[in-house]
């Protein structure tokens, strides 16, 4: 497996925190939070992978473009980003040793709880 950071997304979520579409929720929150299969597959239905994929910081380019295993390390819900869904992608991505992905789930991370200060 060869999972590699996902700079559209990394791009999209960045713009996402900076445009206060961002949910500032605690990390264990993300079990809750993270979208259903259910609705991924709709997602997916509505929009293509392509806009599933942006809503991902991570790839595993083993895996067919066209299928959920392809995408890792989900840090939205289709709507906002959730700052426990950047937390766990960046614990598991580090657990993994996915480190281009732990550094920009960190960035990330650090981004919003800097729009937090602001508020």
């Amino acid at each position: 497996m060869a999972v590699k950071l996902n700079r559209k997304a990394f791009d999209k979520a960045k713009r996402l925190v900076n445009s206060g579409k961002v949910v500032h929720d605690e990390r264990d929150a993300w079990s809750e939070h993270q979208a259903s299969a259910k609705k991924e597959n709709e997602f997916i239905r509505q929009n293509g992978y392509d806009e599933y994929a942006r809503w991902h910081l991570g790839f595993d380019d083993s895996e067919d473009e066209h299928t959920k295993a392809r995408y890792k390390f989900p840090y939205g819900d289709f709507s906002d980003v959730h700052r426990c869904g950047v937390i766990s992608a960046e614990s598991r991505a580090g657990q993994y040793k996915h480190l281009e992905v732990q550094q920009a789930a960190a960035q990330l991370r650090e981004l919003i709880d800097e729009t937090k200060q602001q508020v």
